[in-house]
């Protein structure tokens, strides 16, 4: 097709904060995983596609699969609580226990 630009799985962005290779990033109402390294200003490759990702998360939650997970980018961690300001990224895709560092999340890309 001569008008598509790209597959869309990546995007080429400025990083608004430092992020390391596999860490959630927020740019506007977009959110990916890293694919590498790269301080703030810089421009990072984020994996946006419909994948399952390990991502830090809220420790003293526990997920169910399926549960709707969102971004709280002040904190830089995957949560289960909308509140005010977290960005809906995706769903849990296997149950996280209470406490624990990393959920596996299923992003999806077009909410």
């Amino acid at each position: 097709m001569k008008n598509q630009i790209s597959p869309g799985n990546t995007i080429d962005v400025t990083a608004p904060y430092a992020v390391v290779s596999g860490g959630g990033c927020q740019v506007g109402s977009m959110f990916g995983v890293a694919g590498y390294d790269a301080a703030i200003n810089t421009t990072v490759t984020l994996d946006i596609s419909n994948a399952v990702f390990n991502l830090a998360k809220t420790s003293a939650q526990a997920w169910t699969v399926g549960q709707l997970i969102y971004w709280d980018n002040t904190n830089k961690v995957a949560t289960s609580a909308a509140g005010t300001g977290n960005l809906k990224i995706g769903f849990a895709q296997a149950v996280a226990a209470n406490p624990s560092a990393i959920g596996h999340v299923r992003l999806n890309g077009a909410f």
